[in-house]
This record gives C-alpha cells, structure tokens and sequence, in this order.
C-alpha cells in the first residue's frame, strides 16, 4: 500500500511539474515578446532622429546589430536594407506595416519571415520625406528560450522531484505506519483517533460486517446443533417402536405366543407403527414448514370453524381421557393455508388434552382484536414449570418424560406450531402455572 501511495504522489507531482512548467514557459514567453516589441519601438525612435539628421549613413551604423532596417520609398521601392541587396527585393508597398505608416505615420506587425524565416517583428515610420523606415527584430523560438535557462530550470525540477519523492516517501510512510496500527477485527477501538476520523464511517462499516458476521456464525451453528440433535432424536424416537416390533415378531415367530394372546402382541405392533407412522408425518410436516409451504395456496378461513372440526376429531381422545373441551367465540376470518391452521388447532388442543386432569376442562376461544385474530387454548392440566417455557417449542423436548411416554405423541407437535405460526406471520404467547394449567395464545394479523 504504501508503494501505491508512493507511486499516486509521485505521479501527481510529476503532473503539476510539466503543467507548471509549461505555463511558466508560455507566461515568460510573452513576456519576453513584449519586451523585445518594446525594445524595438524604442529603436525606432531613435533610429527615425538619426536618419532625420543624418541621412542613410545613420543606417550603416546599424550594421551588426541584431535590427534590420529597411528605407521604403513612398511608392513600395525598397532604397536601402541591411541585410539583403536593395535591387533584388520586391516592392512592399503592400506589407502592413509599410501601409500603415504611410497612411498614419506608423505601423507594425508580427508575421513570418520568407526571406530570413522565423517569426519577426515589424515597426515602421513614415519620414519628413515621404519615405518610410522600417525595423524588424526576430522573435526567439521556445527552445532558445530553454536553451537560455536550461541549467536553472533543470536544477529547480531535480531539486523539486527530490524534495517531492522525499516527502512522498515519508507521507505514504506515515500514512500507511497508522493504518497498519487499525485492528480489522475491532476496527471501532481505533474510531476516536483523530488520525482516523474521515474513515469512521468504513470503521463503523466494518465493526457492522463483523457484528453480523458473527451472528450469522453462531446461527448456523446453532442451526447445525439443532439439526444434530433431531437426527439424533429421530433416530431414537424410530429405534424404540422398532425394537418393539421387532421384539413381539420375533416371539411370534419362534411360536412361544399361546394362540389366544395373538391379538394382545398383534395390537401392541400395531400401536408401534402408528406412533412410527405419526413421527414420519410429523417428520414431514415440519419439513415442509422448514420450507415455508410455498407450493400450499392461501385463502379466506374461519378460524372458528377449524377450531370446531379439530375438537371433533379430538372427541374420542378427549372422552378417554376424561377431560371436557369446549369451542367459544366468533366467525372469525383471516387469510392463510387451511391445512396448516387445522395442524395449528389440533396440536394444541391435542397438547392439552394430553397433560390435563381427569375431569379437567380444555376450552378454544376465537375472536377479532381489530385488525388482527386471536385463538387461545386453555387447560387446567399440570402445567409448566417457569425455567423451562424458553424450551417447549424444540424439537423432541419434553417437559415430563414419564407422563409423556404414557400419553404418547411425537415430541414434535409445538415446534410444528411454532414454525406454521411464522408462515402465517402470528404471534404466540405461552403463559402456565404449576398444578394449574397453561394457555397459548396465537395472534393472526388478517
């Protein structure tokens, strides 16, 4: 980095260097043009006295000197000139400069020179006779003029690049030096540094990308954990039916079972591969919920009317179990996939026909709360203790294992409805108290 910067100074003092330079040269360029158009107009003068008073011999005077006079008759004719023969020059009556003069008094002009080349400067002045004397200077080319201060200006770039490169070098030193100080992984403890306040906002950035990097790390871990966990208690969950089968198919095959206790160890394989059946669909279920039921359509529901079937299809559990269920409320419609409300309903009320007293009574209650529904499921059954209200919505967790064994089930009907209540966008809230009973209560925006 610190070369990049090094090499970005070094190339910008280099840029402003020529442009510098170049300006500098066009700026005393023209200055030195003025000047040598100055010097000239005061030749002139001068020059015009003494032809004034001398006659053509003032001009041979000026021989050697770096002017070229010319004496222009007033009809173009050219009488004398310093540097060339007079007979074998055109007529410059049409010159402007010669014009001018003749017409005003006094011209002058800058143009190229056919007969010397270059570019020259022209100045002329008509005489008390008639005839017009004329002076000219050549303009010195742009390479004269860095020929004249090569030496200066060379010493002034050397000693420039030198200073710049020196200073580029302990800029982009120190610059760099600072910033290899900054802690990537904790970019804020260096925010407050003044040396670092115009990159605060990447700072803060970064401090941001680290935040949410590392929440996403520990989702995915927790993701993965939870993953674990299911495989490991699917895998058991299907073990023990299994063994079980297993167990009295075996015995049936060896022939140690008298005839008349067939039936006996036929419903005892028959129970386990319900309850195997049940954990597959629940399986699945869940699996689909993962996935937020895409393929599943949404429509207008009574969620009253899903209360009332599932607490039909749950009489004959409810009977057994010597508990009452009671469906209250009102019509009350809210936009969602029909089936997965039901499983909502029945996993509820299933739950807490499940875990409430004999003579105890279960009641599912619907009604609007403005723009949004509620159903709430109450039973006067055990209860949950305080500690563990966080867990009761994992995968296979049980709160009481032995009474869970005996009334059966799957362990996964409340993770169900949690993950079929985010589908629909719906809030649960879970409050129980010990030995009194427990209500959930599932908020559904229209």
């Amino acid at each position: 980095m610190a070369q990049k910067i090094f090499n970005l100074i070094r190339g910008v003092t280099l840029t402003v260097l020529l442009i510098t330079l170049a300006i500098i040269t066009w700026v005393l360029y023209s200055h030195f043009a003025d000047r040598q158009f100055e010097r000239l107009r005061m030749e002139m003068r001068l020059a015009v006295r003494g032809v004034e008073l001398s006659g053509e011999e003032y001009l041979d005077g000026l021989e050697g000197e770096d002017f070229r006079a010319t004496l222009i008759s007033s009809d173009g004719d050219i009488l004398y000139d310093s540097e060339v023969e007079s007979g074998s020059m055109e007529s410059h009556i049409e010159r402007e400069e010669i014009s001018e003069a003749l017409e005003s008094g006094y011209g002058e002009s800058m143009r190229y020179s056919t007969t010397e080349g270059g570019i020259r400067f022209y100045t002329a002045e008509r005489l008390s006779d008639g005839c017009v004397l004329r002076l000219a200077i050549r303009q010195e080319p742009v390479w004269s003029l860095f020929l004249t201060y090569s030496l200066p200006v060379t010493a002034v770039i050397a000693v420039t690049l030198i200073i710049s490169f020196f200073l580029a070098s302990g800029l982009s030193g120190q610059l760099t030096g600072r910033y290899n100080e900054l802690d990537l992984d904790e970019p804020m403890t260096m925010a407050d540094d003044p040396a670092f306040a115009e990159i605060r906002p990447l700072l803060k950035r970064i401090d941001d990308q680290h935040k949410q990097i590392r929440l996403n790390q520990e989702e995915l871990e927790k993701t993965s954990l939870i993953r674990q966990e299911f495989t490991a208690n699917a895998s058991h969950e299907l073990k023990t039916p299994l063994h079980v089968i297993s167990g009295y198919a075996e015995l049936l095959e060896d022939g140690v079972v008298q005839p008349e206790t067939i039936p006996v160890f036929a419903g005892k394989i028959r129970t386990e591969a319900q309850r195997m059946t049940q954990l597959v669909e629940d399986i699945i279920d869940l699996t689909k919920l993962d996935t937020g039921a895409a393929d599943m359509e949404r429509e207008d529901t009574d969620l009253l009317r899903i209360s009332q079937n599932a607490a039909e299809s749950l009489a004959t559990e409810a009977e057994e179990a010597g508990v009452s269920v009671e469906v209250r409320g009102e019509k009350a419609v809210v936009r969602g996939i029909p089936q997965i409300l039901y499983v909502i309903v029945y996993n509820l009320l299933d739950n807490a026909i499940k875990y409430s007293l004999k003579d105890g009574l279960v009641t599912v209650e619907v009604k609007e709360l403005g723009d949004k529904v509620s159903l709430r499921v109450a039973d006067q059954g055990i209860g949950i203790p305080k500690e563990q209200l966080d867990r009761i919505f994992e995968r296979f967790y049980r709160v009481d294992k032995s009474r869970s064994k005996a009334v059966g089930g799957t362990g996964l009907g409340l993770s169900i409805v949690k993950h079929a209540a985010r589908i629909h966008g719906a809030d649960i809230d879970v409050t129980s108290r010990e030995g009194e009973g427990t209500v959930f209560t599932v908020v559904f925006p229209k």
